[in-house]
């Protein structure tokens, strides 16, 4: 044999062996993939897909938070439901009670005035009387200061338009724009102006 026809017959040899590598390379891929499908799930005789049971295990877990937030969002609205109901009952008391402090306060001037009535009717010294006025009036100016009523009795004092009501200027031997008489006392309740004092305010002499 001539080294040309040997140079062929190696050169076949080597075609023929790199063909049998790309067959046997061929086959061990198509082994390869019927083995490992393409969504990378494996499969075992009498099991469901591993993928299908993390779904449902998923979903048995998202539904359970959403059966949490619902149970939550029922408690929140039947409490929002009690605390309504709370202040619609609270304002309705406070309207019908609202004036229980201050009645209380006025019972007393009442017992008093009611003791006065029943000794004027026998009486017959005028100074008992007074003095049983004069005891009615402390309890009402008493029941006054509890409530916070304070009052405003501005007599020579400087004139303030923001407390005082001036209803006439007079000439009088006082500074000008100084309160001379109180003709009706005015009333605060704690720090709200609820009645000026009506006054007579000096003016120039001139």
């Amino acid at each position: 044999m001539s080294a040309y026809e040997e140079r062929l017959q190696a050169m076949s040899s080597k075609s023929e062996s790199a063909e049998m590598q790309k067959d046997a390379m061929t086959a061990e891929a198509a082994a390869a993939e019927m083995a490992s499908p393409d969504d990378g799930v494996e499969f075992s005789a009498g099991a469901e897909p591993t993928g299908v049971e993390e779904l449902m295990q998923k979903l048995e877990t998202l539904q359970g938070k959403a059966d949490g937030y619902l149970n939550d969002l029922m408690r929140a609205r039947a409490e929002a439901e009690n605390v309504r109901k709370r202040s619609a009952r609270d304002v309705e008391n406070a309207h019908k009670y609202g004036q229980e402090r201050f009645i209380v306060e006025m019972l007393p001037v009442k017992d008093s005035m009611d003791l006065g009535v029943a000794a004027a009717e026998s009486a017959t010294d005028i100074e008992s009387l007074r003095e049983g006025m004069a005891l009615t009036r402390k309890a009402f100016a008493q029941a006054m200061e509890k409530l916070g009523v304070i009052e405003v009795n501005p007599l020579g004092e400087k004139f303030n338009p923001e407390l005082h009501q001036a209803i006439s200027v007079q000439p009088a031997d006082a500074e000008p724009n100084t309160v001379v008489t109180v003709v009706q006392k005015g009333y605060c309740l704690h720090d709200r102006l609820i009645r000026p004092a009506l006054v007579i305010v000096a003016g120039s002499k001139d």
